[in-house]
């Protein structure tokens, strides 16, 4: 019997066969991998995102959820324009299309208004004063409370309703305050207040009650000015008469007790500077 040959016709056609099918098995087995991930992820299933700006989270997240879309709170701002605790803005966007399971990150205005430190303004220019304000978001009177002082045009003190306001304190923006701005020395004469055991801020502001300012003054420890210091000497003394918008030198020191002993009252202005 003549032996089968390897490449006759009848075995090429099995082999060929069985090839096409695996060919044909494959792509029906990545077909159908293929429809059913569209499927799994619903591909192509998009909804038209709502529109929540204006909302609170309450009230935004159940419509949301009900096209199957999450609420992620990511940021907080603050606004005067909108109320309080609602959504300023959101991402995707109103109308935009977004599938099932997509986050939607919101930004909300804050439930309280942000507050800023006041700055130290005293002795600068009430324009560059107003400049400072403004820029922190706070809303300066366009009224000035003028007080006599050797120093014409320089800001003398901040107040808030009539109450001045330290260096350091935290305003709410948009809160209004009122410059009180130097106008020169005054013609009338005026006696000089005693601020020793005053802050600097307390000796300030009793000053400018009696229409004076602070001139010169000297801490005993220059390294600790943050801290809390006290008069201990003024020169001129209390009781002394001077003319509107004069200045009173001051020293201070950490050392409250020595606003008892008040220094060396010998002292004059002219040896401590």
């Amino acid at each position: 019997m003549e032996k089968k040959r390897f490449f006759d016709k009848s075995f090429l056609k099995y082999w060929g066969l069985n090839i096409l099918f695996a060919v044909l098995l494959g792509v029906g087995l990545l077909a159908g991998v293929y429809f059913w991930l569209r499927s799994y992820t619903q591909h192509g299933v998009e909804v038209e995102v709502t529109d929540v700006r204006g909302m609170v989270v309450a009230e935004a997240q159940p419509l949301l959820a009900a096209q199957e879309l999450q609420l992620v709170v990511i940021d907080s701002t603050y606004t005067d324009k909108v109320p309080f605790g609602t959504i300023v803005d959101q991402d995707p966007k109103p109308f935009s299309h977004a599938k099932h399971g997509r986050a939607v990150y919101v930004t909300i205005n804050a439930t309280t208004k942000r507050k800023v430190p006041m700055p130290n303004l005293q002795d600068m220019s009430y324009r560059q004063a107003e400049t400072t304000l403004r820029g922190l978001g706070l809303n300066v009177d366009t009224v000035y409370d003028y007080k006599p002082s050797e120093y014409r045009d320089l800001v003398l003190d901040v107040k808030v309703n009539g109450v001045s306001v330290k260096p350091g304190t935290k305003l709410p923006v948009g809160t209004r305050v009122r410059l009180v701005v130097g106008k020169g020395r005054g013609t009338e004469h005026v006696y000089v207040p005693n601020v020793v055991g005053m802050t600097m801020q307390e000796a300030r502001s009793t000053l400018l009650t009696y229409r004076l300012t602070v001139g010169a003054v000297a801490f005993d420890e220059p390294d600790l000015k943050d801290e809390k210091q006290y008069v201990y000497r003024q020169v001129p003394s209390a009781g002394t008469r001077l003319l509107e918008g004069e200045t009173v030198a001051l020293k201070l020191s950490t050392n409250p007790d020595k606003a008892v002993s008040g220094g060396n009252a010998g002292d004059t202005e002219d040896e401590w500077f």
